[in-house]
């Protein structure tokens, strides 16, 4: 565990039962923690996703960034995509990295998030349906909510869904989604961004968008009845 010049403690964790990798990031006077879901193909290096965890940590809130597959699986699954699109495999995932923040010191008080992007989305969601009592805010960016299919009704934490306005497909699967949802919900378009929000300017309105549904949101828990 070290502390960096911006006042940050990070530390690298390995999670169980099957060891997943993950960096947890929190500042002082945290006021809430966010556990994010990367997207098929991706891992927790990826720079859009830390992107987006630097500006929540600089607004107060931890982060999890974690791989949702072991080194193993990562290899088996750049040659053959096996696990990428094994949605209730990352749930799952999602789920032993929630209980671990619930259980863990450092990180039990605090009141979690997840941020999912692409497939991790709907890992994300399944997971918040399954622990309606604990996960008290959800971000989708660039997600495929429609994936998380028969859990989305039961999902209870209020959800933002990102979408860019090139990202024509994924605009339609998202509504159809938001369709499905019965708790607090927004859909939000960023204008001229693609799937990967890789137009300037775009990346840092999601990161925004993200922060601001986070503060107005992680201070309560939904209720899980």
């Amino acid at each position: 565990m070290t502390t960096n010049t911006a006042g940050l403690v990070e530390r690298t964790v390995r999670l169980p039962p099957v060891g997943l990798e993950g960096d947890l990031i929190i500042p002082d006077r945290a006021t809430g923690l966010i556990l994010f879901a990367h997207g098929s193909g991706s891992s927790r290096q990826s720079s859009r996703n830390r992107y987006v965890a630097g500006v929540l940590q600089r607004g107060g809130l931890a982060t999890l960034l974690i791989d949702l597959l072991t080194s193993e699986e990562e290899q088996v699954d750049i040659k053959t995509a096996r696990f990428r699109f094994n949605i209730p495999l990352l749930a799952t995932r999602m789920l032993q990295a929630t209980d671990w923040l619930r259980s863990d010191p450092a990180t039990q008080e605090l009141n979690i998030g997840f941020c999912g992007a692409s497939t991790g989305a709907a890992a994300a969601l399944i997971a918040a349906a399954e622990r309606r009592s604990v996960v008290a805010a959800v971000v989708s960016r660039g997600g495929r909510p429609d994936l998380a299919g028969e859990s989305l009704p039961f999902v209870a934490a209020p959800t933002l869904l990102i979408v860019g306005s090139r990202d024509e497909t994924v605009i339609e699967l998202n509504r159809s989604a938001q369709s499905r949802l019965q708790t607090e919900n927004q859909f939000t378009i960023v204008p001229g961004a693609t799937h990967l929000f890789e137009e300037p300017g775009t990346l840092e309105q999601v990161a925004d968008l993200a922060l601001s549904w986070f503060q107005g949101h992680l201070e309560r828990i939904p209720n899980a009845e």
